[in-house]
């Protein structure tokens, strides 16, 4: 059950110095970070907490590098759906969120539905995918696959000003 609330944050001069460090290494001691932006401990544990809570941090995680996982094929994928009908849209989107290949997913605009990056094996098990997500689904017309040659930047960090 999702606890945050979601409510709009004024974010001060100090909470954009501290989204700006955990960003970086969210295992940066606190008293690390109050030092860094002439705060106490408490005071930044309560930001942090608070930036939490109303979603600006939206959650706190470890990225695993797929080549040490065996993920070895990462896959731009073009969707073009068939209509854009709301149920199409919302169907399509709950398959796509809820496929662990799936590592990010954009409805997007101009001519294409959706816009995928997806992170498997091998080619044999891409095409399990694109079967299951693509080929076997009525509300895809068509799909596009772009495979990397090489993962020059996945940055999951945003621009703080």
């Amino acid at each position: 059950m999702d606890t945050k609330s979601h409510a709009p944050r004024a974010l001060d001069p100090f909470d954009r110095a501290i989204l700006r460090i955990i960003q970086r290494d969210n295992k940066t001691p606190q008293r690390a970070i109050a030092e860094a932006v002439n705060l106490s401990a408490a005071a930044v544990q309560r930001r942090i907490a608070a930036m939490e809570l109303a979603g600006v941090i939206a959650s706190n995680v470890a990225i695993v590098d797929p080549a040490s996982v065996s993920l070895t094929i990462t896959s731009i994928v073009e969707v073009f759906l068939r209509d854009e009908r709301s149920a199409t849209v919302d169907a399509t989107k709950a398959l796509f969120r809820n496929a662990p290949e799936v590592q990010q997913c954009y409805y997007v605009t101009g001519g294409t539905s959706f816009v995928l990056i997806i992170v498997t094996r091998d080619m044999r098990t891409y095409e399990a995918v694109t079967r299951r997500l693509f080929s076997e689904n009525d509300f895809v017309k068509s799909f596009r696959t772009l495979v990397a040659l090489d993962r020059v930047k996945t940055e999951p960090t945003v621009i703080i000003e």
